[in-house]
Protein backbone atom coordinates (compact mmCIF):
# COMPACT_ATOMS: atom_id res chain seq x y z
CA UNK A 1 0.00 0.00 0.00
CA UNK A 2 1.15 3.57 -0.74
CA UNK A 3 3.04 5.02 2.23
CA UNK A 4 1.01 8.25 2.28
CA UNK A 5 -2.27 6.30 2.33
CA UNK A 6 -1.05 4.03 5.12
CA UNK A 7 -0.03 7.08 7.15
CA UNK A 8 -3.57 8.50 6.86
CA UNK A 9 -5.15 5.19 7.84
CA UNK A 10 -2.86 4.89 10.85
CA UNK A 11 -3.59 8.45 12.01
CA UNK A 12 -7.34 8.02 11.52
CA UNK A 13 -7.25 4.90 13.68
CA UNK A 14 -5.01 6.48 16.31
CA UNK A 15 -7.23 9.58 16.57
CA UNK A 16 -10.44 7.51 16.59
CA UNK A 17 -11.80 9.20 13.48
CA UNK A 18 -15.39 8.17 12.77
CA UNK A 19 -16.37 10.38 9.83
CA UNK A 20 -14.38 11.92 7.00
CA UNK A 21 -15.51 14.87 4.89
CA UNK A 22 -14.33 14.51 1.28
CA UNK A 23 -14.18 18.09 -0.01
CA UNK A 24 -13.79 19.82 -3.37
CA UNK A 25 -14.92 23.12 -4.89
CA UNK A 26 -17.20 23.94 -7.78
CA UNK A 27 -16.08 26.35 -10.50
CA UNK A 28 -17.20 29.33 -8.41
CA UNK A 29 -15.25 28.37 -5.31
CA UNK A 30 -18.05 26.98 -3.18
CA UNK A 31 -16.91 24.04 -1.08
CA UNK A 32 -18.77 20.76 -1.64
CA UNK A 33 -18.67 17.69 0.56
CA UNK A 34 -19.36 13.96 0.70
CA UNK A 35 -19.13 12.28 4.10
CA UNK A 36 -17.89 8.73 4.56
CA UNK A 37 -17.25 6.56 7.61
CA UNK A 38 -13.87 5.39 8.82
CA UNK A 39 -14.66 1.91 7.48
CA UNK A 40 -14.91 3.37 3.96
CA UNK A 41 -11.71 5.41 4.16
CA UNK A 42 -9.28 2.85 2.74
CA UNK A 43 -11.54 2.17 -0.25
CA UNK A 44 -11.92 5.89 -0.92
CA UNK A 45 -8.16 6.49 -0.76
CA UNK A 46 -7.36 3.64 -3.12
CA UNK A 47 -10.32 3.66 -5.51
CA UNK A 48 -12.12 6.97 -5.15
CA UNK A 49 -15.78 7.76 -4.47
CA UNK A 50 -18.39 8.15 -7.23
CA UNK A 51 -20.81 11.11 -7.30
CA UNK A 52 -23.28 12.86 -9.62
CA UNK A 53 -21.43 15.72 -11.31
CA UNK A 54 -24.54 17.11 -13.01
CA UNK A 55 -25.70 18.55 -9.69
CA UNK A 56 -22.53 20.64 -9.25
CA UNK A 57 -22.62 24.09 -10.87
CA UNK A 58 -20.15 24.35 -13.73
CA UNK A 59 -19.46 20.62 -13.92
CA UNK A 60 -21.18 18.12 -16.26
CA UNK A 61 -24.50 17.74 -18.07
CA UNK A 62 -27.11 15.27 -16.85
CA UNK A 63 -26.31 12.63 -19.48
CA UNK A 64 -22.57 12.56 -18.64
CA UNK A 65 -22.78 12.98 -14.90
CA UNK A 66 -20.80 10.03 -13.46
CA UNK A 67 -17.64 11.37 -11.80
CA UNK A 68 -15.48 10.35 -8.88
CA UNK A 69 -13.37 11.95 -6.19
CA UNK A 70 -9.80 10.92 -5.44
CA UNK A 71 -8.77 12.07 -1.95
CA UNK A 72 -5.33 13.70 -1.66
CA UNK A 73 -3.76 12.01 1.42
CA UNK A 74 -1.50 15.02 2.06
CA UNK A 75 -4.57 17.13 2.93
CA UNK A 76 -5.88 14.84 5.71
CA UNK A 77 -6.61 16.93 8.82
CA UNK A 78 -8.70 16.60 11.96
CA UNK A 79 -11.54 19.09 12.09
CA UNK A 80 -11.46 21.38 15.16
CA UNK A 81 -15.06 20.75 16.22
CA UNK A 82 -16.43 17.45 17.45
CA UNK A 83 -14.36 14.36 18.19
CA UNK A 84 -13.75 11.87 15.44
CA UNK A 85 -14.24 14.14 12.41
CA UNK A 86 -11.63 14.75 9.71
CA UNK A 87 -11.43 16.18 6.20
CA UNK A 88 -9.53 15.37 3.02
CA UNK A 89 -9.46 17.58 -0.07
CA UNK A 90 -10.07 15.72 -3.30
CA UNK A 91 -9.27 15.86 -6.99
CA UNK A 92 -12.16 15.31 -9.41
CA UNK A 93 -12.03 12.69 -12.18
CA UNK A 94 -14.35 11.81 -15.05
CA UNK A 95 -15.69 8.32 -15.64
CA UNK A 96 -12.88 7.82 -18.17
CA UNK A 97 -10.39 7.85 -15.28
CA UNK A 98 -8.79 11.13 -16.37
CA UNK A 99 -8.63 14.35 -14.34
CA UNK A 100 -11.74 16.44 -14.95
CA UNK A 101 -10.86 19.54 -16.97
CA UNK A 102 -13.43 21.54 -15.01
CA UNK A 103 -11.86 20.81 -11.61
CA UNK A 104 -10.38 24.10 -10.31
CA UNK A 105 -7.72 22.22 -8.34
CA UNK A 106 -6.62 20.41 -11.51
CA UNK A 107 -6.35 23.74 -13.35
CA UNK A 108 -3.98 25.13 -10.70
CA UNK A 109 -1.97 21.90 -10.75
CA UNK A 110 -1.49 22.29 -14.51
CA UNK A 111 -0.25 25.85 -14.09
CA UNK A 112 2.14 24.80 -11.33
CA UNK A 113 3.49 22.11 -13.66
CA UNK A 114 4.02 24.73 -16.37
CA UNK A 115 5.95 26.88 -13.91
CA UNK A 116 8.01 23.85 -12.89
CA UNK A 117 8.93 23.23 -16.55
CA UNK A 118 10.39 26.75 -16.54
CA UNK A 119 12.28 25.91 -13.32
CA UNK A 120 10.03 27.76 -10.86
CA UNK A 121 7.87 27.04 -7.82
CA UNK A 122 5.08 29.55 -7.20
CA UNK A 123 4.44 30.71 -3.62
CA UNK A 124 1.50 32.79 -2.41
CA UNK A 125 0.50 34.41 0.86
CA UNK A 126 -3.05 35.80 0.68
CA UNK A 127 -4.48 38.18 3.28
CA UNK A 128 -8.22 37.52 3.50
CA UNK A 129 -10.38 40.16 5.14
CA UNK A 130 -13.88 39.43 6.40
CA UNK A 131 -16.72 41.04 8.34
CA UNK A 132 -18.47 39.83 11.47
CA UNK A 133 -22.11 40.86 11.60
CA UNK A 134 -24.82 40.38 14.15
CA UNK A 135 -26.60 37.23 13.03
CA UNK A 136 -30.19 37.21 11.80
CA UNK A 137 -31.32 33.67 11.08
CA UNK A 138 -28.04 32.85 9.35
CA UNK A 139 -28.18 35.80 6.97
CA UNK A 140 -27.87 39.56 7.17
CA UNK A 141 -30.20 41.37 4.79
CA UNK A 142 -29.21 44.69 6.43
CA UNK A 143 -25.65 43.99 7.65
CA UNK A 144 -24.98 45.28 11.17
CA UNK A 145 -21.28 45.25 12.17
CA UNK A 146 -20.74 43.63 15.56
CA UNK A 147 -18.38 46.38 16.78
CA UNK A 148 -17.18 49.92 16.08
CA UNK A 149 -13.50 49.02 16.07
CA UNK A 150 -10.88 50.20 13.60
CA UNK A 151 -7.40 49.26 12.39
CA UNK A 152 -5.40 47.31 15.02
CA UNK A 153 -7.85 48.18 17.81
CA UNK A 154 -7.84 46.15 21.03
CA UNK A 155 -10.60 44.61 23.13
CA UNK A 156 -13.08 45.82 24.34
CA UNK A 157 -13.42 48.04 21.23
CA UNK A 158 -12.48 45.03 19.13
CA UNK A 159 -15.30 42.63 19.99
CA UNK A 160 -14.13 39.97 17.52
CA UNK A 161 -10.91 39.03 19.29
CA UNK A 162 -12.42 35.85 20.74
CA UNK A 163 -13.59 34.74 17.28
CA UNK A 164 -10.14 35.41 15.79
CA UNK A 165 -8.34 33.60 18.60
CA UNK A 166 -10.58 30.55 18.36
CA UNK A 167 -10.22 30.55 14.57
CA UNK A 168 -6.42 30.74 14.78
CA UNK A 169 -6.33 27.91 17.32
CA UNK A 170 -8.63 25.82 15.13
CA UNK A 171 -6.68 26.22 11.89
CA UNK A 172 -3.35 25.77 13.68
CA UNK A 173 -4.81 22.52 15.03
CA UNK A 174 -5.41 21.49 11.41
CA UNK A 175 -1.80 22.19 10.47
CA UNK A 176 -2.38 25.59 8.81
CA UNK A 177 0.34 27.97 10.00
CA UNK A 178 -0.99 31.42 10.89
CA UNK A 179 1.27 34.48 10.98
CA UNK A 180 -1.02 37.01 12.67
CA UNK A 181 -4.57 38.29 13.07
CA UNK A 182 -5.99 41.74 13.80
CA UNK A 183 -8.97 44.07 13.51
CA UNK A 184 -9.09 45.77 10.11
CA UNK A 185 -9.97 49.34 9.11
CA UNK A 186 -13.75 49.07 8.85
CA UNK A 187 -16.23 48.46 11.66
CA UNK A 188 -16.63 44.74 12.28
CA UNK A 189 -13.83 43.88 9.82
CA UNK A 190 -11.00 41.42 10.54
CA UNK A 191 -8.00 39.76 8.93
CA UNK A 192 -6.01 36.57 9.58
CA UNK A 193 -2.81 35.95 7.60
CA UNK A 194 -1.04 32.69 6.70
CA UNK A 195 2.65 32.02 6.31
CA UNK A 196 3.43 31.75 2.59
CA UNK A 197 3.22 28.35 0.91
CA UNK A 198 3.04 26.78 -2.54
CA UNK A 199 -0.04 27.98 -4.40
CA UNK A 200 -1.89 24.63 -4.39
CA UNK A 201 -1.38 24.10 -0.68
CA UNK A 202 -2.39 27.71 -0.03
CA UNK A 203 -5.58 27.41 -2.10
CA UNK A 204 -6.48 24.33 -0.04
CA UNK A 205 -5.89 26.39 3.12
CA UNK A 206 -8.04 29.28 1.89
CA UNK A 207 -11.14 27.16 1.31
CA UNK A 208 -10.68 25.50 4.71
CA UNK A 209 -10.09 28.82 6.46
CA UNK A 210 -13.25 30.41 5.07
CA UNK A 211 -15.33 27.47 6.28
CA UNK A 212 -13.75 27.51 9.76
CA UNK A 213 -14.31 31.26 10.16
CA UNK A 214 -18.00 30.89 9.34
CA UNK A 215 -18.53 27.94 11.70
CA UNK A 216 -16.78 29.61 14.64
CA UNK A 217 -18.56 32.93 14.06
CA UNK A 218 -21.87 31.05 14.17
CA UNK A 219 -20.87 29.55 17.53
CA UNK A 220 -20.46 33.10 18.86
CA UNK A 221 -23.85 34.23 17.57
CA UNK A 222 -22.32 36.13 14.65
CA UNK A 223 -22.40 35.87 10.87
CA UNK A 224 -19.06 35.95 9.01
CA UNK A 225 -19.05 37.27 5.45
CA UNK A 226 -16.32 37.38 2.80
CA UNK A 227 -18.47 39.60 0.58
CA UNK A 228 -16.17 42.23 -1.01
CA UNK A 229 -18.27 45.33 -0.25
CA UNK A 230 -21.16 44.63 2.11
CA UNK A 231 -21.62 48.23 3.35
CA UNK A 232 -21.59 51.46 1.35
CA UNK A 233 -19.20 54.16 2.55
CA UNK A 234 -16.63 52.02 4.40
CA UNK A 235 -13.73 49.85 3.29
CA UNK A 236 -14.48 46.55 1.58
CA UNK A 237 -12.72 43.22 2.04
CA UNK A 238 -9.80 42.29 -0.17
CA UNK A 239 -7.54 39.30 -0.65
CA UNK A 240 -4.19 41.01 -1.12
CA UNK A 241 -1.94 38.24 -2.40
CA UNK A 242 1.81 38.19 -1.79
CA UNK A 243 3.63 36.26 -4.52
CA UNK A 244 7.11 34.99 -5.34
CA UNK A 245 8.81 32.49 -7.61
CA UNK A 246 11.54 30.23 -6.25
CA UNK A 247 14.22 28.39 -8.22
CA UNK A 248 16.73 25.83 -6.93
CA UNK A 249 15.76 26.61 -3.34
CA UNK A 250 16.32 30.35 -3.73
CA UNK A 251 13.89 33.24 -4.08
CA UNK A 252 14.05 34.12 -7.78
CA UNK A 253 12.52 37.55 -7.08
CA UNK A 254 15.53 38.73 -5.04
CA UNK A 255 18.49 40.59 -6.52
CA UNK A 256 20.90 42.32 -4.14
CA UNK A 257 22.30 44.43 -6.98
CA UNK A 258 18.98 46.24 -7.51
CA UNK A 259 19.57 49.21 -5.22
CA UNK A 260 16.01 50.50 -4.94
CA UNK A 261 13.73 47.45 -4.78
CA UNK A 262 16.08 44.41 -4.56
CA UNK A 263 14.00 42.89 -7.36
CA UNK A 264 15.41 40.59 -10.00
CA UNK A 265 14.62 40.65 -13.71
CA UNK A 266 12.38 37.64 -13.03
CA UNK A 267 10.35 39.65 -10.52
CA UNK A 268 10.10 42.62 -12.88
CA UNK A 269 8.99 40.33 -15.71
CA UNK A 270 6.34 38.85 -13.41
CA UNK A 271 5.10 42.35 -12.54
CA UNK A 272 5.03 43.28 -16.23
CA UNK A 273 2.94 40.21 -17.08
CA UNK A 274 0.38 40.91 -14.38
CA UNK A 275 0.13 44.56 -15.39
CA UNK A 276 -0.37 43.59 -19.04
CA UNK A 277 -3.04 40.97 -18.33
CA UNK A 278 -4.76 42.47 -15.25
CA UNK A 279 -7.92 43.48 -17.07
CA UNK A 280 -8.13 40.01 -18.61
CA UNK A 281 -8.12 38.10 -15.32
CA UNK A 282 -10.06 40.63 -13.24
CA UNK A 283 -13.24 38.56 -13.71
CA UNK A 284 -11.41 35.59 -12.10
CA UNK A 285 -9.78 37.40 -9.17
CA UNK A 286 -12.75 39.73 -8.55
CA UNK A 287 -15.64 37.58 -9.82
CA UNK A 288 -18.84 39.14 -8.49
CA UNK A 289 -21.04 42.13 -9.26
CA UNK A 290 -20.22 43.34 -5.77
CA UNK A 291 -16.44 43.09 -6.37
CA UNK A 292 -16.48 46.26 -8.47
CA UNK A 293 -18.15 48.29 -5.72
CA UNK A 294 -14.98 47.66 -3.71
CA UNK A 295 -12.65 48.66 -6.57
CA UNK A 296 -13.34 52.39 -6.36
CA UNK A 297 -11.07 55.30 -5.27
CA UNK A 298 -10.87 56.28 -1.62
CA UNK A 299 -11.08 52.96 0.25
CA UNK A 300 -7.52 51.53 -0.06
CA UNK A 301 -8.63 49.33 -2.95
CA UNK A 302 -6.68 49.66 -6.21
CA UNK A 303 -8.22 51.12 -9.34
CA UNK A 304 -5.17 51.92 -11.44
CA UNK A 305 -2.96 49.33 -13.16
CA UNK A 306 0.55 50.22 -12.03
CA UNK A 307 3.13 49.25 -9.41
CA UNK A 308 5.03 50.94 -6.58
CA UNK A 309 6.60 50.37 -3.19
CA UNK A 310 4.89 52.56 -0.59
CA UNK A 311 1.94 53.61 -2.72
CA UNK A 312 -1.13 51.64 -1.62
CA UNK A 313 -3.23 53.09 -4.44
CA UNK A 314 -1.16 51.01 -6.90
CA UNK A 315 -2.41 47.62 -8.11
CA UNK A 316 0.93 45.93 -7.29
CA UNK A 317 2.98 46.88 -4.25
CA UNK A 318 6.51 45.81 -3.34
CA UNK A 319 6.57 45.42 0.46
CA UNK A 320 9.69 46.65 2.24
CA UNK A 321 11.71 43.68 3.56
CA UNK A 322 15.06 45.28 4.50
CA UNK A 323 16.96 43.29 1.89
CA UNK A 324 15.72 39.88 3.03
CA UNK A 325 16.03 37.33 0.26
CA UNK A 326 13.38 34.98 1.64
CA UNK A 327 10.76 37.69 2.20
CA UNK A 328 11.19 39.49 -1.14
CA UNK A 329 7.79 39.44 -2.86
CA UNK A 330 5.18 41.44 -4.70
CA UNK A 331 1.64 42.07 -3.47
CA UNK A 332 -1.29 42.02 -5.90
CA UNK A 333 -4.01 44.12 -4.28
CA UNK A 334 -7.16 43.79 -6.38
CA UNK A 335 -8.28 40.16 -5.79
CA UNK A 336 -11.03 39.70 -3.22
CA UNK A 337 -12.11 36.77 -1.03
CA UNK A 338 -15.18 35.96 -3.14
CA UNK A 339 -12.87 34.37 -5.73
CA UNK A 340 -12.13 30.70 -6.26
CA UNK A 341 -8.52 30.61 -4.97
CA UNK A 342 -7.50 27.75 -7.29
CA UNK A 343 -8.57 29.68 -10.38
CA UNK A 344 -7.35 33.05 -9.08
CA UNK A 345 -3.85 31.71 -8.33
CA UNK A 346 -3.75 29.93 -11.69
CA UNK A 347 -4.67 33.17 -13.49
CA UNK A 348 -2.14 35.23 -11.51
CA UNK A 349 0.61 32.71 -12.21
CA UNK A 350 -0.25 32.52 -15.92
CA UNK A 351 -0.09 36.31 -16.27
CA UNK A 352 3.15 36.64 -14.33
CA UNK A 353 4.82 33.71 -16.02
CA UNK A 354 3.95 35.15 -19.42
CA UNK A 355 5.91 38.26 -18.49
CA UNK A 356 8.88 36.21 -17.26
CA UNK A 357 8.94 33.90 -20.28
CA UNK A 358 8.85 36.76 -22.77
CA UNK A 359 11.32 38.88 -20.74
CA UNK A 360 8.88 41.78 -20.46
CA UNK A 361 9.66 44.90 -18.44
CA UNK A 362 7.15 46.88 -16.40
CA UNK A 363 6.61 50.62 -16.79
CA UNK A 364 8.23 52.94 -14.26
CA UNK A 365 6.76 52.64 -10.75
CA UNK A 366 4.34 55.37 -9.62
CA UNK A 367 5.02 56.48 -6.04
CA UNK A 368 2.48 59.34 -6.01
CA UNK A 369 -1.13 59.01 -4.85
CA UNK A 370 -2.76 58.08 -8.15
CA UNK A 371 -6.24 58.93 -6.83
CA UNK A 372 -5.23 62.58 -7.28
CA UNK A 373 -4.25 62.16 -10.94
CA UNK A 374 -6.47 63.77 -13.54
CA UNK A 375 -7.11 62.16 -16.93
CA UNK A 376 -4.22 64.03 -18.55
CA UNK A 377 -1.73 62.78 -15.97
CA UNK A 378 -3.03 59.22 -16.22
CA UNK A 379 -2.54 59.40 -19.97
CA UNK A 380 0.94 60.87 -19.55
CA UNK A 381 2.05 57.88 -17.49
CA UNK A 382 0.12 55.37 -19.68
CA UNK A 383 -1.89 54.22 -16.66
CA UNK A 384 -4.95 52.11 -17.40
CA UNK A 385 -7.73 51.30 -14.97
CA UNK A 386 -9.19 48.02 -13.81
CA UNK A 387 -12.69 47.21 -15.12
CA UNK A 388 -15.46 49.23 -13.49
CA UNK A 389 -18.06 46.45 -13.53
CA UNK A 390 -18.44 42.71 -13.85
CA UNK A 391 -19.81 43.28 -17.35
CA UNK A 392 -16.64 45.11 -18.42
CA UNK A 393 -14.42 42.51 -16.74
CA UNK A 394 -16.26 39.67 -18.47
CA UNK A 395 -15.86 41.38 -21.85
CA UNK A 396 -12.11 41.60 -21.21
CA UNK A 397 -11.99 37.94 -20.17
CA UNK A 398 -13.79 36.86 -23.35
CA UNK A 399 -10.99 38.38 -25.45
CA UNK A 400 -8.14 36.74 -23.51
CA UNK A 401 -6.38 33.86 -25.24
CA UNK A 402 -4.08 33.47 -22.24
CA UNK A 403 -6.97 32.99 -19.81
CA UNK A 404 -8.77 30.60 -22.18
CA UNK A 405 -5.61 28.52 -22.36
CA UNK A 406 -5.09 28.68 -18.59
CA UNK A 407 -8.63 27.80 -17.54
CA UNK A 408 -9.42 25.43 -20.41
CA UNK A 409 -12.40 25.79 -22.71
CA UNK A 410 -14.82 24.15 -20.28
CA UNK A 411 -14.26 26.45 -17.30
CA UNK A 412 -13.60 29.49 -19.50
CA UNK A 413 -17.01 29.09 -21.13
CA UNK A 414 -18.84 28.29 -17.88
CA UNK A 415 -17.47 31.36 -16.13
CA UNK A 416 -18.35 33.71 -18.97
CA UNK A 417 -21.84 32.25 -19.21
CA UNK A 418 -22.39 32.56 -15.44
CA UNK A 419 -21.01 36.11 -15.24
CA UNK A 420 -23.21 37.28 -18.11
CA UNK A 421 -26.27 35.73 -16.49
CA UNK A 422 -25.49 37.26 -13.10
CA UNK A 423 -24.83 40.70 -14.61
CA UNK A 424 -28.15 40.65 -16.48
CA UNK A 425 -29.97 39.63 -13.29
CA UNK A 426 -28.35 42.54 -11.47
CA UNK A 427 -28.86 45.01 -14.33
CA UNK A 428 -32.64 44.71 -14.34
CA UNK A 429 -33.11 45.03 -10.56
CA UNK A 430 -34.86 48.10 -9.16
CA UNK A 431 -32.63 49.13 -6.27
CA UNK A 432 -33.45 51.06 -3.05
CA UNK A 433 -31.25 53.91 -4.34
CA UNK A 434 -33.44 54.28 -7.44
CA UNK A 435 -36.61 54.29 -5.34
CA UNK A 436 -35.21 56.84 -2.88
CA UNK A 437 -33.87 59.07 -5.68
CA UNK A 438 -36.65 58.94 -8.27
CA UNK A 439 -39.92 57.80 -6.70
CA UNK A 440 -40.56 61.02 -4.70
CA UNK A 441 -39.92 63.34 -7.68
CA UNK A 442 -41.02 61.51 -10.81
Amino acid sequence: MDEAIQKVLNEAKEKNVKFISLQFTDVFGRTKNIEITAEQLEGALTGGVWFDGSSIEGFMRIFESDMFLMPDPSTFALMPWGDGFARIICDVYGNDGKPFEGDPRHILKKMEAKAKEAGFTYYTGPELEFFLFKDTNGATIMPDPHDAGGYFDLSPIDCGMAVRHETIEAINHMGLKVERGHHEVAEGQHEINFAFDTSLSMADKVVTYKNVVKVIAKKHGLYASFMPKPIFGINGSGMHTNQSLWKDGQNAFFDASDEKYKLSDTAKGFIAGQIEHAREFAAIAAPTVNSYKRLVPGYEAPVYICWARANRSAMIRVPAVRGSQKATRIELRFPDPSCNPYLAFAAMLAAGLDGVTHKKRPPEPIEENIYHFDDAKLEKFYIKTLPKSLEEATDELKKSKLMEETLGKHVFGKIIEAHQKRWNEYRIQVTPWELETYLPVL
